[in-house]
């Protein structure tokens, strides 16, 4: 077969380094582990990328896939942390990063009538390396929870105003930590959790609950990052909430980031 010409290898002289190149929005099978020991399947929105030197004209866009396919039909969580070394190997690279985002699913009982309903959770792992044998990961989560406005509750003589927040944690961590702890620190920080099956004497207990812990979007990213103060583990951590507000036309939001090192 006549050899094709690479064009990517050629000559570049603008003199501009590119600090990311690669592919994203490919999708691959992923398996899971759970923290009860089974696994799950799900699907993952991948994202792979590296450095390219000024002096190049371009990345080899198709050795990011083949990597990828290297490991299968369907990628074990625990392998990922080997991908973006084999992406520094396979495109000569000097950095590397990738990033799977995927929904994790887990079943949860109504609180009042235990009836389980499956609930989804977006969930982001992010791996990068370098030559020079640095290596960094990060695990997010994005848990959706209810909050009830403690002013709202303060000035009323009935009820209080109450809505949907989403909940954005990511984390740095020593030893392996499991998605479902971070989950259910998220939960625990705010009015109430949710449920995907609710009969009416589980949502009376909701409404209920919700009402006698009210939180600020403030209160809700300060409780979350005290749990996280308190969890040897985490050497790292930066929480966003996002308050759909019901009676407003703006959401409402706080970030807090701290870095236990």
């Amino acid at each position: 077969m006549k050899e094709l010409k690479d064009t990517q290898n050629e000559f570049d002289d603008r003199n501009i380094a590119i600090d990311r190149v690669g592919v994203k929005a490919l999708r691959f099978p992923l398996q899971v582990r759970n923290k009860d020991g089974s696994t799950q399947r799900t699907v993952a929105t991948t994202a792979l990328a590296v450095d390219l030197p000024h002096h190049f004209k371009g990345t080899h866009m198709s050795r990011f896939v083949e990597v990828l396919n290297s490991h299968g039909n369907c990628l074990d969580v625990r392998e990922m942390n080997a991908i973006p070394n084999e992406l520094l190997e396979r495109l000569e690279a000097r950095k590397a990063h990738v990033e799977f985002r995927f929904p994790f699913f887990r079943t949860k009982e109504a609180p009042v009538t235990k009836m389980p309903g499956v609930m989804d959770y977006e969930v982001v792992f992010e791996s990068e390396a370098d030559v020079d044998g640095n290596t960094d990961f990060i695990l997010t989560v994005l848990v959706n929870v209810a909050t009830l406005c403690p002013c709202s509750k303060a000035i009323s003589e009935r009820g209080a105003h109450n809505q949907r927040g989403t909940v954005t944690y990511s984390v740095r961590f020593k030893e392996a930590i499991w998605i479902e702890d971070l989950i259910d620190l998220v939960e625990t920080s705010a009015s109430c959790e949710l449920y995907s099956l609710l009969k009416r004497p589980d949502e009376k207990a909701v409404t209920e609950t919700a009402y006698d812990n009210p939180v600020f979007v403030e209160d809700l990213v300060r409780n979350i990052a005290a749990r996280s103060n308190a969890q040897d583990n985490i050497i790292w951590y930066r929480v966003e909430a996002e308050n759909h507000e019901s009676i407003h036309n703006h959401n409402a939001y706080a970030v807090v980031e701290k870095s236990m090192s």
